[in-house]
């Protein structure tokens, strides 16, 4: 029987105190916590699966309180989100519920988060996102990012940028989002990374394609964890490989 394999780690890195980022794989959600090995969860190919990775915004009000909002929101509607529509529509409700949280708490106001992730239909991968957490493909000829960058423009010669363009919340009144969102055929034999931007802020996309080379999932996503540790640490590193299998 066809599988889907979801690897998955969460950890605050080497600066931060806390960890603002939170993760979800079909029901399985993970919030605003660290994983001290990487996790991995099997599911049957066939009905949708959501996989996502949130990324609260720093230096704005409780990110692990958007980002948990909504992993949480997306793993009670994956088994619905079977289109682009669906995807969006979601999304469009995540932004949404983050806006009506902080109108209830003051001590919320301007919380945001990124999401990406990608949607695992039977025949198909619907690949989502709003903000600068990514979603790559990974093949045994290269690392393609298949999500779509909110940032600016960067000048010549810089790599990375912690300013988005957009995202879920993050402004003191409600202000209305553009999802990305795409579909790719499926097959045996594929290989994704999610991530938020605390694995490729320090880890070059090159070394990100090496590891996930060399290594399966479970030790690939241990390296990958490992090497934007020894990058420094600088934020939050979530990422998750799905695998497809038969």
């Amino acid at each position: 029987m066809p599988y889907i394999k979801v690897t998955a780690l969460s950890h605050t890195g080497l600066v931060r105190d806390h960890n603002e980022d939170s993760l979800v794989a079909g029901p399985w959600t993970l919030c605003g916590t660290v994983t001290e090995n990487p996790q991995t969860l099997v599911f049957p190919l066939g009905k949708p699966l959501v996989v996502a990775v949130a990324d609260g915004i720093g230096g704005q009000p409780a990110g692990e309180v958007a980002s948990s909002l909504i992993v949480r929101h997306l793993a009670s509607f994956g088994p619905s989100l079977d289109s682009e529509e669906a995807v969006r529509d979601a999304l469009n409700i995540c932004n949404r519920a983050v806006y009506a949280a902080a109108d209830r708490d003051p001590a919320l106001i301007t919380m945001g988060t990124t999401v990406a992730g990608a949607v695992v239909l039977a025949e198909s991968l619907l690949v989502f996102n709003v903000g600068d957490s990514r979603v790559f493909d990974a093949t045994q000829d290269g690392l393609r990012q298949v999500s779509v960058d909110d940032s600016p423009p960067l000048p010549w010669g810089q790599r990375t940028t912690s300013l988005v363009t957009q995202a879920l919340g993050g402004a003191p009144r409600f202000s209305t989002i553009t999802p990305h969102v795409t579909t790719s055929p499926l097959s045996a034999g594929d290989r994704y990374l999610v991530c938020t931007d605390g694995l490729t802020d320090p880890v070059p996309e090159d070394a990100l394609c090496d590891l996930l080379r060399v290594h399966g999932d479970g030790r690939a996503a241990f390296e990958l964890w490992k090497a934007a540790i020894e990058a420094g640490g600088p934020d939050n590193i979530t990422l998750v490989v799905i695998g497809i299998g038969e």
